[in-house]
């Protein structure tokens, strides 16, 4: 015999059909499991992570050329932040002599990169038209997908890039506390806007602002407060670490701060499905 499914048990009936909150949060969790969105934001995530190391290859090479052809940022380079970067700031703060660019190595990276980047992005878009409900007959073509996800690199990648700048600021001591808020309401509307537009692009259905604007406003608080924590204790974690115990420290906290902001994102587009809120009857 086939047990009851939860929501439908009498405790929670009676708070669905009293609570136009308790019935939205129901139907956004059996939505969650009914449309695989915690594998798909697993896949986003392993994809997002395969894409780090080859942009550290990238980083790694460019660093060398600067460093070939102009030695006298050696010094400046050693005694600056760049030594506290995991896995390679070991290297560049105690041979920073061995970093040579090379054109073959730096376009291997930018190719691999963009290769698990754009897989991370086909599997979003197909988390989002699973999310929307899209029948499989009407999604966009292969080369219709990767021409979104190479969009989606571009501006979610710019995005990111700007609240971590904004982000990291607000960890600085001696910052005004008025001057942080700002900057935390700064990387908030970034973030809602950009997640706004992938909600809206990145789904063949088509929506209104409006209409993603309540998942869009949820995931990027979410995603600010996320990006700011991540900054304070992985920062405070590594600079207390060993060498060894840093780079392991780095990794896992990679793994769990892009698992935590693909789950974010798609349980933003869960609840604009879910919505709007009504009990239920």
């Amino acid at each position: 015999m086939a047990s009851e499914d939860w929501s439908s048990h009498p405790r929670v009936m009676k708070v669905r059909r009293r609570s136009k909150f308790g019935n939205t949060v129901v139907v956004t969790i059996q939505n969650f499991r009914s449309h695989r969105t915690g594998p798909h934001a697993a896949l986003v995530a392993h994809y997002g992570f395969l894409s780090v190391f080859p942009l550290l290859l990238v980083f790694t090479t460019i660093l060398g050329f600067v460093l070939q052809s102009t030695p006298r940022f050696r010094d400046q380079i050693i005694d600056s932040a760049f030594n506290r970067i995991p896995i390679i700031g070991e290297q560049v703060a105690a041979r920073p002599q061995e970093l040579k660019g090379n054109v073959l190595v730096l376009i291997f990276g930018l190719f691999a990169a963009l290769w698990a980047g754009m897989r991370a992005f086909n599997v979003l878009q197909s988390a989002l038209d699973d999310v929307a409900d899209v029948p499989h007959n009407g999604r966009p073509s292969l080369l219709r997908t990767r021409a979104r996800s190479l969009l989606g690199i571009a501006i979610v990648g710019g995005a990111q890039i700007a609240t971590a700048v904004l982000t990291s600021l607000v960890a600085v001591s001696g910052v005004r506390v008025l001057h942080k808020v700002f900057l935390v309401a700064g990387a908030v509307l970034v973030n809602t806007l950009v997640i706004a537009a992938a909600y809206r692009f990145l789904c063949v259905r088509q929506f209104t602002w409006r209409q993603v604007a309540p998942g869009a406003i949820a995931a990027g608080i979410a995603f600010a407060a996320l990006q700011i924590a991540g900054t304070v204790v992985v920062g405070r974690a590594i600079a207390n670490a060993s060498s060894v115990y840093g780079t392991f420290a780095s990794v896992i906290a990679l793994l769990t701060w892009l698992s935590l902001h693909a789950l974010v994102a798609l349980v933003g587009a869960e609840l604009n499905h879910a919505l709007p809120a009504r009990r239920y009857e």
